[in-house]
């Protein structure tokens, strides 16, 4: 029976996960809204799931090391150049808005929430927190503008550890204090110490870690294996020793440690990148299904009209007011301010520390303290759908979202590519010429196309790529080794399906023989289609020309004639780049503009095909 009560567990905490992650990203929705009903009708709903009571006491230990986990990823983001750039605006997010949002939480808690003085100060210290848990998935659904992505990065993974310690001393201070009421001079002399000491010590356990690995790679003591497996070994080792010391002491250790790996810029941490984002997909569904589920319908009936009004109070006067205050006279505009006055939504660290602490208070006698636990959970609740669901509209609304339309990045400028990048980009169709060679990019930037001078491989190209990202990639360089090089390396974020390059020859697409299918992209059109031929029929007079189809016409019939079939593009929704490894022909259909390479004197009207506007003059 309990091996029975496992596998159903597993099937829907993690099966349940994963799919709702897919259904969030084929839809386009805020994952982390499906994986929070999941929860509640796995849990309280139907009452499948019992997480606390099937793990026993290890369950909160396991969240927390899950939590570490978490925000040690979200502290391998944190790069100081990106501070550098929006330092004041983050600052003023995680220095001054964090005393400010705790004063007015507490305020509201009180007097809107009818909770007594000190329930309401640990409410108002719980809800500062914007979780990463949440924040980071909605950001890799958004085309931010890395700016606005940057404050709301930084503020979410700083604060989260800083929130967490704040609850804790908080706590500390109710539960050391005789009269039920905090005593400011005993908190200083009982918890200010240790408090320090826990500080530094977290600190240091972050950053010693991370100069030891940095130290061992760089004298070749540390075998490629072992790497990885020794990098999330110290992640998971420092928090569970910080949180030994003090309760969310852990959380600051393990940012600081993801911090430092960034920031010492250690060689081979791409491999890290890779793993560490899956393995914080599968992290992140498994505890909000988990601690969702763990909810009880106890819970659930305690909610009150006055819990109701202190969640929309926090959402509507708190957040707006805090961001407000603490930002006068930073150099953010005021989309940015009410922008990130409105995006504030709760997580993981708020549902764990609740959890604890709201326990800690009622068996201590404070009187409202049963009221934390639904208080804080009726706002996660409320910030994750209404956040999550307004997140992306309010956003481009306030024009701080780069576009939505798929967009197409070309490695390689030369004259072919920079004709096809111009026939892209006449319809309409957001286009990225990208090179190091700037008088290769003089005649494109002339027809209005987009470029970018970067080496796409230099951690400066990817940052430059990211202000405009692309979601498809084509390598058009005359060298088939580089073009392979870019490829993988811009497959785990494109997708491996979204990345081509110029055929390198026959022989090389062997797929035994030739170059390994990792190394390389799809190749672009048939295998015999190389540099030299596309190079040479465009010295021959080829031209590439575009027209939108009024009716579905087959790949096969495109492909049927001399012109050479490049891509279909749907605005709006995909790019089909034509390859002979496409594992199934795409369908075009009515709308859909067609870019083809076609011989001199041969334009859309001397083919059968159905047409509703010519092709675009060549360059």
């Amino acid at each position: 029976m309990q091996a029975t009560n496992l596998a159903i567990g597993i099937l829907f905490v993690l099966g349940g996960g994963i799919a709702a992650q897919w259904v969030a990203w084929r839809f386009k929705l805020p994952a982390i809204v499906l994986l929070f009903a999941l929860g509640l009708i796995c849990g309280p709903g139907l009452g499948i799931l019992h997480p606390a009571t099937a793990i026993g006491p290890y369950f909160h230990p396991l969240v927390s090391m899950a939590v570490a986990f978490i925000v040690f990823e979200g502290g391998l983001a944190l790069d100081l150049r990106q501070w550098r750039e929006s330092g004041e605006g983050v600052l003023r997010l995680t220095a001054a808005a964090l005393p400010i949002n705790w004063l007015l939480g507490s305020l509201a808690a009180h007097y809107v929430g009818h909770l007594n003085w000190g329930t309401a100060w640990l409410f108002g210290a719980i809800v500062v927190v914007t979780g990463p848990t949440v924040v980071l998935p909605l950001l890799r659904h958004t085309k931010l503008r890395p700016r606005v992505a940057a404050f709301l990065r930084w503020e979410a993974i700083v604060n989260d550890p800083i929130a967490a310690i704040l609850a804790t001393l908080v706590l500390e201070c109710l539960l050391i204090s005789s009269s039920h009421t905090s005593d400011a001079s005993l908190a200083a002399v009982e918890i200010g110490p240790h408090l320090l000491f826990a500080t530094m010590f977290s600190i240091g356990c972050g950053i010693f870690p991370a100069l030891l690995i940095k130290f061992l790679s760089a004298r070749d003591l540390l075998p490629e294996i072992l790497r990885i497996p020794m990098i999330l070994a110290f992640a998971m080792g420092v928090a569970a020793i910080c949180n030994l010391l003090m309760q969310g002491a852990g959380l600051m250790a393990a940012t600081v440690f993801g911090m430092a790996l960034a920031n010492l810029h250690v060689t081979g941490m791409s491999e890290l990148q890779r793993i560490k984002e899956s393995l914080g997909v599968i992290v992140v569904s498994c505890l909000f299904v988990l601690l969702t589920a763990d909810l009880q319908r106890t819970v659930l009936a305690e909610l009150s009209w006055p819990i109701m009004a202190l969640t929309f109070t926090v959402m509507f006067v708190v957040r707006p007011l805090g961001i407000y205050l603490s930002t006068i006279g930073a150099s953010m505009s005021w989309q940015e301010r009410l922008f990130v006055g409105w995006i504030a939504p709760r997580g993981i660290v708020a549902a764990a520390v609740s959890g604890v602490v709201g326990l800690q208070l009622q068996e201590a006698g404070y009187a409202g303290a049963n009221m934390i636990t639904p208080a804080v959970f009726a706002l996660i609740a409320s910030t994750m759908i209404l956040h999550g669901f307004s997140l992306r509209p309010l956003a481009r609304a306030l024009k701080l979202t780069l576009s939505d339309e798929p967009a197409l990045a070309i490695m390689g400028a030369n004259a072919w590519s920079t004709n096809l990048a111009r026939v892209v980009h006449d319809r309409g169709v957001p286009v990225l010429l990208v090179d190091t060679y700037a008088p290769a990019l003089n005649k494109a930037a002339g027809l209005g196309v987009p470029v970018l001078r970067a080496e796409l491989l230099s951690v400066e190209g990817q940052e430059s790529l990211e202000e405009r990202p692309a979601d498809y990639l084509i390598a058009t360089t005359p060298d088939a080794i580089y073009n392979g090089l870019v490829c993988a390396r811009m497959a785990p974020d494109l997708g491996r399906q979204r990345v081509f390059q110029v055929s390198p020859g026959i022989a090389r697409l062997d797929l035994y023989h030739g170059l390994s299918r990792d190394s390389r992209g799809k190749v672009l059109g048939e295998p015999a289609w190389n540099f030299s031929l596309i190079d040479s029929r465009y010295a021959q007079g080829w031209r590439f020309g575009s027209y939108i189809a009024d009716e579905t016409i087959s790949e096969a019939r495109l492909t049927d004639g001399p012109a050479m079939l490049f891509m279909i593009i749907r605005k709006g929704t995909a790019i089909w780049v034509f390859s002979a490894e496409d594992a199934i022909p795409a369908e075009p259909a009515e709308g859909d503009i067609i870019v083809l390479f076609m011989p001199p004197g041969q334009d859309v009207s001397q083919t059968d095909l159905p047409v509703t506007d010519g092709p675009i003059p060549a360059a």
